[in-house]
């Protein structure tokens, strides 16, 4: 199995960042205006004409995790998990992302490995200027998005 990962520094607080990553008010704002569900349960996201995710909500550590499951959505991201660790330093809050358990590094993977790196730093923009770029006005980098 392969991972995604990334480290994102962002100048808040993590309690700003847990909150763009756990309502769907926050996600909408950084990830796409597409979200619905439940901060607590199931969440749903959907980008126009290629589709969308399904998020089983697994683990919420106020102010320090969020961790989801991918429960339906492209076979290779279905049994996937997402994580956001959050931490403290000095005027910084150091999220580290992982998305894990992919079965094996396919194109589609590096292409999902750019789109997240654009998606946390519509999280990064949104926490630190109060605007972020979810899909659809994300950086378009192929004719999956």
């Amino acid at each position: 199995m392969v991972d995604i990962l990334h480290r994102v520094g962002i100048r808040t607080t993590p309690e700003k960042v847990y909150e763009a990553l756990t309502t769907v008010e926050g996600l909408a704002a950084w990830w796409t205006t597409d979200t619905s569900g439940s901060g607590d349960d199931v969440l749903q996201f959907r980008f126009g004409d290629v589709g969308g995710f399904d998020m089983k909500v697994l683990d919420l550590r106020p102010n320090a995790r969020v961790r989801w499951e991918v429960i339906d959505g492209p076979a290779e991201w279905v049994g996937t998990t997402v994580d956001f660790e959050l931490s403290q330093d000095g005027e910084w809050t150091i999220l580290l992302f992982t998305h894990a358990g992919w079965r094996e590094p396919v194109e589609f993977m590096n292409h999902c490995s750019t789109k997240w790196a654009i998606f946390l730093m519509s999280l990064k923009s949104l926490v630190e200027t109060g605007a972020g770029a979810p899909h659809p006005h994300d950086v378009q980098i192929s004719n999956w998005h």
